[in-house]
This record gives C-alpha cells, structure tokens and sequence, in this order.
C-alpha cells in the first residue's frame, strides 16, 4: 500500500476487483489475526487453565462454543465497515439516541469504558513486569513497568498497518508452536491425553459448582467487545472498504463489496479456526497436568503454577522458556491492544471535534503521539495501585457493558441501515441470534457481579 494511499477516505484509486479463487484471497487475510494477537493472551493464558484445572475434562466444549458462537457478531461488524467505509465512532455516532455536544451517547459511553479499562491492560502490564523480574530479577517490577512501557510504546509508534499484522502474527506464532509441542510430549509423560478424555468433555455436561467460572471462561474466550470494535479499524486499514470503493448504486460497486465481504468472512473464519485451536490446546494442558495435580492457578503467582504444564512434559528446563513464551502471549495482547486503542480514541476526538480525523496527517501524528501516553498511564496505574489480578477484573466487568453496545450496534446494521441487496439467509441470522443471546448472557453476567 503507498503511503500517499489513505483507506480511511475510500479514494476512487484504491479500488481493486475482489480475488475470485480461494489462492487468491489467502493473500488479503489478516485483520483478524491482529485481533488473535490480542486474544490469544491473558484470556487464554489464565482463564482457560483455570478452567481445565477446575474442570479437568468436562468442560472443554464450553471453551470450544465460547471461540465458535461470537465470531457471527465480528463479521456482522467488518460487513458493514465494508459497506459503509465508516470507522467504528462514525458508526456509532450514527446510532439513534442523543446528543451530548458535539457527538452522541455512544461514542461517550466508549469513551469513559476505555478510559476506566485503562485499569485492566495496566494489571496485564503488572503481569508481564512480574514474569520479567522472576526471568531476570535485576531490578524492581517497577522498573520493569516502565520499560515495558516504553518498548510497547516504540513499536507501535508510528506503526502501520503491515508491520502490525506481521509482529502480531509473529509472535502468537512462537508460542503457539510451543503450547502444540508441549500438549504433544504429554504422549511420553503419566499425563498423557487420551481420546476418551477429549471425548468426555464434548458431552455439553455442566456441573452446578462449575456454572461460574465456565461463563467467566466463556466471556473472555474468543472475540470480545474490545476486538469487534477494533476489528473496523484493521478492515479498513487492510483495504477491505477502499477496495470496495464508495456506494455509488452501481452493479459493479454491488459485485465488489459481495467480493470483500467473502475475503472478509474468510479472514474471520481462518482466524477463529487458530485461535480456537491455540485455546483448546491451553485448556487440555490445565486438564491433563493441572488438574490431576490439584494446582489450580491463582492470580498471577499462577505462573508457577502454569508453569508446570511445560515442565512435566518437556523437562525442567522448559520453565524459562515457558516464562518467555508467557512473556510473548502477554506483550501479544499489550502490542495489539495498543495499537487499536490509538486508533480508537483517535476516532472518538475526531467525533468530538476535537481533532481533524479526516486529515490524514492529523491522525497520524495522534496515532503517534498516543502510542506513548498510553502506555505510561497503564504502567502508572499499575504502580500505585499494585493489584493485577482486581485490575484485570475490574476493567473485564465493566468492559461487559461495552458488550451491549456492540450488540445494539449490530442489531442497528443488520436491520435498519443494510442494504435490502444484501441480506443474508435464515441460518446466517440463526447463527446471528445465537452469538447476540451468547454475548447478552455474558454482558448481563457481568453487570450482576458490577452491581453486587
């Protein structure tokens, strides 16, 4: 893409025929792993083995349906940053209720959520500094804080879009491989997996006593509020809507959108079919070494604790590399979480008229810019209030009310503002209503625990 090219304005010579054979279109896949980066790691590195410890086996279909169910939402979503060419706050601004200002209910409400889940990427920013100083403890975590900061912040300073897709991609890639080698070696040790077991936690049982933490797992497994939103951005900065071009009723403009909407749908499905794949393998760890040990993790001395799924099949020696690759997953989800985040609140003081969003340069130097503040905010927050665990918690559970946004958002595209040319079958908005229900139940889930 030359740099002159903005994908934000959908210019007339962006436009590009879609590719026509499945080949083809592997070539232009990649929001949605920008997205994996961000949840393949704190979700799946602590929930998920925390449930397979509780749960052994038997839940492993939870873990399953919770990837699988909410994929319909994100694509409902990139459908219409297709469609429209509009960010994600312009989306929003567009959704009916009033105004407050210059901009509407929505784009506020998103805007003091972040602000409040500056708490929870800053908790994640506490546990990668633990891992570093139990790795290397020559200075204080708060040291660490700061240059974790600090490094996140280089790397996403004026990053575009390929680099970002292509670290994000790298680094869930080395750990991935190393979770799959060490649920491999398993075969050699007492903890060994067999088909029985997977079998059994296929059966949808759900013992009473483990109801909650399977819907905690459940709600911060797979794609959440956060990634759909942000999945806008990475649509439009892969080119999805530029090469779609504007609305301009014609037939040609209709085959080109119904062309990127199937490489859009594609990136959505290959993607979840990995991170899927990544969970599932970090659930069956915690079931079969975990769980028959009795070591259920805790907060992030659970480090320890994970540890162990690595070193009872690759040998002692795998603990430091377990650390690193804890490391990567961790600091996956800070490099893909900050550079959405720029790009977000760059979006919501264009909606408030507080920036020129529009202009290209402008976005820019506030993309850049916020890549630094940002992250000292996250690092500062961690070293005053020194409670990772309540941090990550607290920011997850308010987060649960950005859920019913997302859903009230989708609802408004998928039956008031598509394209009557567009609308899909009955088994799509079959599969529609069950990821809408799946999300509300775990939004709803988390106000209750808000409230009381």
């Amino acid at each position: 893409m030359a740099k002159s090219e903005d994908p934000y304005i959908l210019p007339p010579d962006m436009i590009l025929n879609p590719p026509d054979t499945f080949r083809e279109r592997l070539r232009f896949l990649g929001p949605s792993f920008i997205l994996s980066a961000s949840i393949v790691g704190s979700g799946e590195l602590i929930a998920t083995t925390t449930l397979g410890a509780e749960a052994g086996f038997l839940t492993f279909w939870v873990i399953i349906v919770s990837c699988f169910v909410k994929v319909a939402v994100q694509v409902e979503f990139g459908k219409h940053t297709i469609l429209t060419g509009e960010t994600a706050m312009q989306a929003f601004n567009a959704l009916p209720g009033p105004w407050f200002g210059k901009a509407r209910w929505t784009v506020w409400t998103v805007l003091v959520v972040m602000v409040i889940k500056l708490l929870q990427v800053g908790g994640i920013v506490g546990g990668v500094a633990i891992i570093l100083h139990m790795t290397a403890p020559v200075m204080p975590v708060t040291y660490y804080c700061f240059l974790i900061a600090g490094i996140v912040a280089l790397m996403v300073y004026r990053g575009y879009y390929r680099y970002i897709e292509r670290i994000s991609l790298g680094m869930i890639g080395l750990f991935t491989l190393f979770t799959f080698a060490s649920l491999y070696f398993l075969v050699y040790t007492p903890y060994h997996i067999t088909w029985e077991n997977i079998w059994s936690g296929l059966q949808f049982k759900l013992p009473a006593a483990l109801v909650a933490i399977a819907i905690g797992a459940f709600g911060i497994t797979g794609v959440g509020g956060d990634e759909i939103i942000h999945y806008n951005y990475w649509c439009l900065e892969k080119g999805y809507a530029a090469y779609t071009g504007r609305n301009d009723g014609s037939e040609a403009w209709r085959e080109r959108a119904r062309g990127w909407i199937r490489v859009m749908k594609l990136d959505a499905v290959i993607a979840m079919c990995v991170y899927t794949s990544v969970t599932a393998a970090f659930y069956l760890l915690g079931a079969a070494v975990l769980h028959i040990k009795g070591h259920v993790p805790e907060g992030y001395a659970m480090v320890e604790a994970l540890s162990a799924m690595y070193t009872e099949s690759l040998g002692p020696q795998a603990r430091v590399v377990f650390l690193i690759g804890a490391f990567i997953t961790l600091f996956s989800t800070l490099f893909a979480a900050l550079a959405a985040w720029t790009r977000q609140i760059t979006d919501i003081f264009g909606r408030l008229q507080w920036i020129r969003f529009e202009d290209q340069k402008v976005r820019k130097k506030t993309i850049a810019i916020l890549a630094w503040v940002i992250p000292v905010l996250w690092a500062l927050l961690y070293v005053f209030i020194r409670l990772p665990v309540l941090m990550v918690i607290t920011g997850g559970i308010v987060g649960s009310f950005l859920l019913f946004l997302v859903v009230f958002a989708v609802i408004q595209f998928r039956y008031v503002r598509l394209d009557p040319q567009f609308k899909p079958g009955f088994l799509y908005d079959l599969f529609l209503w069950i990821s809408i229900l799946s999300i509300l139940g775990v939004g709803a889930l988390g106000i209750i625990k808000f409230v009381s």
